[in-house]
């Protein structure tokens, strides 16, 4: 895939989340269509608990996990005792994982909003289940459409790698 390609994808991704989609969701349906998941509606909704950390407990990044969830559609195994190929998906997602921590210093969702100090998620969880209101300061104050074109851009970097091996 092109860098123009990778960018137009990124910037979906981005387009998404600021019409009020989470960042998982933002990631895993720009791309999406690439596996032959053509319907929209249902690539958001396979994605939606990811969000806010994993329904909004601020664990695994959003973004990341829309990370992750491309990666099962790219080499994902289907059979139950296929080690190698369980093994191959790992080692892609462990790869994601290291290029995305690597640009921000952690996958934490409370961490890279600064609810918690990177490295110590001891973070108190808010359970309150209520998505905040998505407003311009919202958007002002939250790094996630950065971290979501970068996540669609490692993702797609990642894979043309394991196309060209």
């Amino acid at each position: 895939m092109e860098n123009e390609q990778i960018e137009a994808r990124a910037n979906r991704a981005v387009e998404l989340f600021k019409q009020g989609f989470n960042c998982s969701q933002a990631v895993f349906a720009s791309c999406a269509d690439l596996y032959g998941i053509e319907d929209e509606q249902l690539a958001l909704r396979l994605a939606a608990s990811f969000g806010g950390g994993m329904g909004r407990m601020r664990l695994v990044c959003g973004a990341a996990s829309g990370m992750f969830m491309l990666a099962g559609l790219h080499n994902g195994s289907t059979t139950p005792h296929d080690n190698e190929g369980k093994m191959a998906n790992y080692q892609f997602v462990q790869q994601l994982a290291g290029d995305f921590k690597a640009k921000y210093g952690s996958l934490v969702c409370a961490e890279l909003l600064g609810l918690a100090p990177k490295g110590q998620c001891n973070v108190k969880l808010d359970l309150d289940p209520r998505p905040a209101e998505r407003t311009p300061e919202y958007y002002e104050k939250r790094p996630c459409g950065e971290m979501i074109a970068e996540a669609v851009r490692i993702y797609l970097r990642r894979v043309n790698e394991h196309v060209n091996d």
